[in-house]
């Protein structure tokens, strides 16, 4: 067997460091909607901890780390930008998708939420970017299933559920592509102030709302809310940000794709959810047209 130089060793590391972090990515985001359901079947409300109190408790749990290694506070200007952050991704994007896992399964949630690419790349109009041809066919693509998925399927039978799942995937693209070029603080920091600010506006809403703590929740909805918090909140997304500077963009986007299948099968393997051809099919078009806008991106650089 040769000898493997320094220069070798050190790329393929590299290579399992980087085929690591997507498969965390993909897994644990993928997981967090079957986690979502169960932390709401064990007695937990959707906005006060489901969403809001876990990324208060990650947000805060970052933040101090980061100071305590010396990363500087955001400015009074930085934490506005992060407030809008917090009430596009986090309020609205995630929330949304809590609240609407009440009345729809996790793996029809986690199909809707796909079309987040979609939206971008029509905000991206908004903003200046032009879309190439190619992009143009797979933003069309995606929204004919983003249609058919809530013309017939059974988001059809949770109006609210229905409504919810259009305004999710608006916001956070929204936005991610609201977010470019502003000024932030380092990623890191970026992320554990978005999950502070959005964190107190979702538990303010949900306070609103009437929502109140649970008296006794169960230990299962008690350890999803955790592993939510945890892995979710911190590990994932702190993967997602070391990714973001490590490989190119495409390929980090890839989890668009990648989540909604994996959720769909934890979702008949742990939670006997069934999902009939029609959703399918929706799943199968919005993913054909995510992966066309990602090889056109490809293609363009």
């Amino acid at each position: 067997m040769p000898h493997e130089s320094p220069a070798q060793v050190q790329a393929r590391v590299a290579g399992l460091a980087v085929v690591s972090a997507l498969a965390i990515v993909y897994v644990v985001w993928g997981s967090t909607y079957l986690g979502i359901r169960f932390a709401l079947e064990g007695g937990w409300p959707p906005l006060l901890a489901v969403s809001g109190a876990r990324f208060i408790v990650a947000g805060a749990a970052m933040y101090a780390f980061l100071r305590w290694r010396g990363v500087p506070a955001p400015t009074r200007s930085q934490w506005k930008n992060l407030a809008v952050m917090g009430l596009t991704l986090l309020l609205l994007g995630n929330g949304c998708v809590v609240l609407s896992e009440q009345s729809v399964s996790s793996g029809l949630a986690a199909v809707a939420v796909a079309s987040v690419p979609l939206w971008m790349g029509v905000f991206g109009v908004v903003y200046g970017q032009r879309p190439t041809r190619i992009e143009w066919l797979g933003i069309a693509i995606g929204f004919a299933g983003v249609l058919w998925l809530n013309a017939g399927s059974s988001l059809t039978a949770s109006p609210v559920g229905l409504v919810l799942l259009l305004v999710a995937p608006i916001g956070w693209a929204f936005g991610s592509v609201w977010s470019r070029g502003r000024d932030l603080p380092p990623p890191f920091m970026a992320a554990a102030g978005q999950m502070l600010c959005g964190g107190v506006m979702i538990v303010a809403v949900g306070l609103l709302r009437g929502e109140s703590l649970p008296v006794a929740p169960t230990l299962q909805g008690t350890l999803a809310l955790g592993y939510l918090a945890v892995f979710g909140s911190i590990v994932a997304f702190s993967t997602y940000v070391w990714l973001l500077h490590h490989v190119r963009p495409a390929l980090v986007s890839s989890y668009a794709y990648v989540n909604p299948a994996i959720a769909v099968a934890l979702g008949a393997w742990l939670a006997g959810e069934r999902f009939t051809a029609h959703d399918l099919g929706a799943m199968a078009v919005i993913l054909a047209g995510v992966v066309t806008i990602t090889l056109a991106r490809v293609m363009r650089r």
